[in-house]
């Protein structure tokens, strides 16, 4: 008896709760439409931009490899300079056009025409790729002996100090630029602080080098 008298009470509830339910459902079912079509429609734009990301990417490693492609046979087929130009862009990688026609430039001299492309390189993006944009910058800068652009764009750099881009480089570069305006002091101390800091890198093993010579001088 006594367990009939369970089951029937727990038949009870659970008719309880399904008409408290269906009863909740009835006076909320607009709020619940509403939810409903909000999350179909934030899963619609989240899988948008999913696949409009995919596609980017997509497009931007062709345009990775056509760079590429072009940069390599740049001094063989000066026509590829119009190429690159109309390839190069804000995209991730299309970015790197910028610097091909800056570096381009440099080996035939005109560091001006290379300082243009630089310049004009996207700046909102700061990665890997800025960052060697602005080192390109600075060693235009040390060509064309404007020494303080050049110091000025490195101090920058490590200032922002990004986890993408080795300061050893830059380092090196700016104790380069501090030796060509006579400033042994302070080419050394950075120099030093290469061979310390890192002393297992090109730059760690070419600075160690620096220090010596720098040093048989005073």
């Amino acid at each position: 008896m006594k367990r009939i008298v369970r089951k029937k009470l727990k038949e009870d509830e659970f008719v309880s709760v399904f008409n408290k339910a269906v009863h909740y459902v009835r006076e909320h079912s607009r709020e619940i439409t509403n939810l409903f079509v909000l999350i179909v429609v934030l899963a619609v734009i989240i899988f948008g931009v999913k696949f409009i990301s995919r596609q980017n990417l997509k497009k931007e490693s062709r345009l990775l490899t056509q760079i590429l492609e072009l940069q390599t046979d740049l001094n063989q087929k000066p026509e590829n300079l119009a190429k690159l130009e109309e390839l190069a862009g804000g995209g991730k990688f299309s970015r790197m056009a910028y610097t091909a026609l800056a570096s381009y430039w440099i080996e035939n001299g005109d560091l001006d025409m290379a300082q243009s492309y630089l310049e004009e390189f996207p700046q909102r993006q700061k990665d890997v790729l800025f960052y060697q944009a602005q080192n390109l910058l600075a060693q235009v800068h040390f060509k064309k002996k404007e020494y303080e652009k050049a110091i000025e764009i490195y101090r920058r750099i490590e200032e922002e100090d990004p986890g993408s881009y080795s300061l050893d480089v830059v380092l090196f570069h700016r104790a380069e630029v501090h030796e060509e305006m006579g400033e042994t002091d302070e080419a050394l101390a950075l120099y030093r602080k290469i061979q310390e800091e890192y002393s297992q890198t090109y730059y760690g093993f070419d600075a160690s080098q620096k220090i010596r010579e720098l040093e048989s001088k005073k």
